[in-house]
């Protein structure tokens, strides 16, 4: 039973999202993780359900859901194929929100549709080898070339950089040696097709392996002013704004994947058997499981938390942050007791939580480490605290 208040639409998605996981992800995941093959097919399904545009508005072909319902099936999908729940976030966080959110009508009427049916598959390019927590330190430069811009850098970390159509990438757009921070960068909306746009190295991964992982080059890539995002010198402002958004998508992938972590966990106690009895009849073994669902259910709660209050409108960066931390560290957790619960059948492949534990552990990383995480939860509550006088709000 679910200790959150769903409508019924909610339950209907959480429904249809739970039976397309079981019936079209889980038989087929492992087999992907070790090929690591992404599967166009996939996004192919997940947009024919509707996933693909969950949050985009009615009026550019979305289902204009709000953010649990998109949580929901988030999570559902991360039990079955953490990788098909990457694909997923990063498309409705991401690129999508920001195009809605920050660029003119021309644009969200351009390129919001395809994305909504998947026809078109949106990526984020902020990151650089030289730049990943410090993100306002990127170098990657965008000058001014009569009508056009001409961008050239190193973007790293590309999630499923190879397989989209829209990306959008954060570019200085001061001078090289003014380094204004984060007021001196702009977004742009990226296509393949543009000169000088080159996809290179494909990262081998620990986990998330059927997830590609891309380099991008742009060697003087021009680009159309028309794809200049929102206002010039903002963009890295929309990209950290998106990121709390981003955040919870991050959450809802841990919850899954710890989920299925205990699923496997509790399946495998009721079959093993030790001195004459199954495991799960040893109190060792129940106070895993108590403490594994425990954690789950907590980092569940605290994330909804989070997606109500900006239904409400309010400044989720410190629940979002808080969200993310306590759910990606709760799958790391998980996965690990996970594994020590199936104990030599949880280290070889033939079991799926050595998968799980791989997969779990990007989610403590990418979008903010644990690390930055802390660091904003911390800025956030000092100044709450400052503003209330030391009381801190609810």
């Amino acid at each position: 039973m679910s200790l959150l208040p769903l409508t019924d639409t909610q339950r209907e998605i959480q429904r249809l999202a739970r039976e397309y996981t079981a019936r079209e992800l889980t038989p087929l995941a492992g087999e992907r993780d070790r090929a690591q093959r992404f599967d166009r097919v996939m996004v192919e399904q997940m947009a024919e359900l509707g996933f693909l545009g969950m949050l985009i508005p009615e009026q550019y072909d979305g289902l204009g859901l709000d953010a649990q319902s998109y949580l929901l099936a988030l999570e559902e999908i991360a039990v079955g194929d953490a990788t098909a729940a990457v694909t997923l976030s990063v498309h409705n966080s991401l690129p999508t929100q920001m195009i809605l959110g920050f660029g003119n009508e021309a644009q969200r009427a351009h390129y919001l549709p395809p994305m909504a049916r998947g026809e078109w598959l949106g990526a984020f390019a902020l990151s650089e080898p030289e730049a990943g927590s410090d993100a306002a330190s990127l170098r990657t430069q965008a000058v001014r070339d009569g009508d056009d811009w001409l961008l050239s850098g190193t973007k790293a970390w590309v999630s499923h950089g190879n397989e989209a159509q829209v990306i959008l990438c954060m570019a200085r757009t001061d001078t090289p040696d003014a380094r204004r921070g984060s007021k001196g960068i702009s977004t742009f909306i990226l296509t393949p097709d543009l000169p000088g746009f080159h996809l290179t190295k494909k990262e081998n991964k620990l986990g998330m392996r059927a997830s590609p992982t891309l380099q991008i080059v742009l060697d003087n890539c021009r680009v159309p002013s028309d794809r200049l995002l929102g206002d010039e010198g903002k963009g890295l402002i929309y990209a950290l704004g998106s990121l709390d958004h981003g955040r919870l998508g991050i959450a809802a992938q841990a919850i899954g994947i710890a989920r299925a972590a205990l699923e496997a966990s509790v399946r495998y106690v009721g079959e093993r058997k030790q001195f004459g009895k199954p495991i799960a009849e040893f109190q060792a073994i129940q106070f895993k499981i108590a403490d594994m669902a425990t954690r789950i259910t907590a980092a569940r709660t605290l994330l909804h938390a989070a997606a109500a209050a900006k239904a409400r409108g309010e400044k989720i960066t410190r629940y979002s942050s808080m969200a993310k931390l306590f759910a990606s560290e709760t799958a790391m957790w998980v996965t690990n007791e996970a594994l020590q619960i199936h104990g030599g059948y949880g280290y070889v492949t033939d079991y799926p939580v050595e998968r799980h534990l791989r997969d779990a552990k990007v989610t403590e990383i990418y979008e903010g480490t644990s690390e930055i995480q802390r660091i904003v939860i911390a800025r956030e509550t000092l100044a709450a605290a400052a503003a209330a006088d030391g009381i801190l709000p609810d």
